[in-house]
């Protein structure tokens, strides 16, 4: 596993008021991460900032990772790509979800590439840049194995004769083919061979169909670091910005710390129900802190009982079920003043619960962690 760039230690707190839950975002952490995709491969890093830039703002995301290497930005909707477009004039966008009744008007007059999953996908904004009088920059999206997204083989010739017959009358011009692998994220090539064996038969047959694509992009984050036959022309970094290495190759750095502030501690004596259904019950006396973040801040609840936060250097564990709005930490003897601050989950340097932590505490993983962090949690910029 390599090594993380060094980071600075997080600076102490003073208390200087009433606080609310807190989401810093490390915009350096987000340049080292972009930093290290763009020595890591030999062709172009696309910035997927789609769910407002894993949630580290897309507009922040965006500019930090285009200043430090990224060529492309990429998002699901028009909507997210509009927005991508409006945090950089210049640099290429491609939106890649999207209905059939999409608005592919707004999305040309923005200079938005748009994929193409399927054959009525592509009549559908052929017939719009028809009445338009736009050409639309496309890029022909392919199901490499996830039965998901994309066209399935068989209806790659169809698809790849009417795009040519598109690009002849002016409607589009084929710009990219794209695909996903399905097991990007167990390390090694192998569990990819057959993804990538299939993109590119279905990249051979947009050329023998007389397309000529400037780029062919397969690889996310995982396969980035652990597949370099898998790079191509440009590989779309998402998770890896926000410091989530899927594969669990490479140390990347996290750029999200979450704090809270105590707002009441209390003396239980054991056999203390705690919250809702009483999940958990003290075994002794015990101090318990009371933190004003919740489920619908994004904290799991599925981490009732199993979670920790950090309070005063110490790690505590989360007591009783959490709830929309709150959640219980156990301090054991230590006690602490209301207002003194809780790190819910942080880069990990100082000993603090990270989001790999919470994704393990919650059955999930990290990308629902820092996607699901909600907005009424204060943002700050370090």
């Amino acid at each position: 596993m390599s090594a993380p760039a060094a980071r600075p230690r997080h600076p102490p707190r003073t208390t200087t008021g009433p606080r609310s839950p807190l989401l810093e975002i490390d915009l350096s952490a987000v340049a080292a991460n972009t930093r290290h995709f763009t020595h890591t491969t030999g062709g172009e890093v696309m910035a997927v900032v789609k769910a407002d830039g894993f949630g580290h703002g897309l507009d922040r995301m965006a500019r930090t990772a285009l200043a430090n290497g990224a060529t492309w930005l990429g998002a699901t909707s028009i909507a997210e790509a509009v927005q991508a477009r409006a945090a950089d004039a210049d640099a290429p966008v491609l939106s890649w979800l999207n209905p059939v009744d999409a608005d592919v008007t707004t999305a040309c007059e923005h200079r938005i590439d748009l994929a193409v999953p399927s054959g009525r996908h592509l009549a559908a904004v052929v017939e719009s840049c028809t009445r338009s009088g736009h050409r639309a920059r496309v890029h022909l999206q392919l199901d490499t194995g996830m039965a998901r997204d994309g066209a399935a083989p068989h209806e790659w010739p169809e698809l790849m004769a009417t795009a040519r017959h598109a690009e002849r009358a002016g409607h589009i011009t084929v710009e990219g083919v794209m695909g996903h692998l399905p097991r990007a994220g167990e390390p090694g090539p192998s569990p990819n061979t057959t993804g990538r064996q299939e993109f590119l038969r279905g990249v051979a047959l947009a050329e023998q169909a007389g397309l000529r694509p400037s780029v062919r992009h397969l690889a996310a984050t995982a396969a980035t670091l652990t597949d370099p036959d898998t790079h191509l022309d440009l590989v779309r970094i998402g998770a890896g910005l926000a410091g989530i290495d899927p594969s669990g190759s490479t140390r990347l750095r996290p750029a999200l710390r979450l704090t809270a502030p105590v707002v009441q501690v209390r003396r239980v004596p054991a056999g203390t129900g705690l919250g809702y259904g009483h999940t958990h019950v003290t075994d002794r006396a015990t101090n318990l802190a009371l933190l004003p973040i919740g489920y619908a801040d994004g904290v799991p609840r599925a981490a009732s009982n199993r979670a920790q936060v950090t309070v005063a250097g110490r790690r505590c564990p989360v007591v009783g079920m959490i709830s929309m709005d709150q959640l219980v930490a156990d301090l054991g003897d230590q006690l602490v003043e209301p207002d003194t601050e809780a790190v819910v989950f942080g880069p990990g340097e100082e000993g603090e619960p990270t989001v790999d932590d919470w994704a393990r505490w919650a059955d999930t993983i990290p990308h629902e962690i820092v996607t699901g962090i909600g907005h009424r949690v204060r943002r700050s910029m370090r």
